[in-house]
């Protein structure tokens, strides 16, 4: 490390990002991403849509459970 850095053009908050926009890594078991991987002919954009729309479908029907 130097003795002393030299801050003077810095500018705060540069790479700062809200806690609420933070998008964490999901990991998913081996035989489900296979599954998912083979509907969507192993496109990715086409993967993150269908995951999406399955766990959209999912909190739709746990909001009519919770009712």
């Amino acid at each position: 490390m130097k003795d002393e850095y030299d801050f003077s053009n810095a500018e705060q908050g540069k790479f700062y990002v809200p806690v609420e926009e933070i998008q964490m890594p999901i990991y998913l078991d081996q035989d489900v991403m296979q599954f998912l991987n083979k509907k969507c002919d192993f496109n990715p954009e086409r993967l993150h849509d269908l995951i999406n729309k399955l766990l959209r479908k999912d909190i739709e029907m746990a909001q009519q459970l919770a009712v």
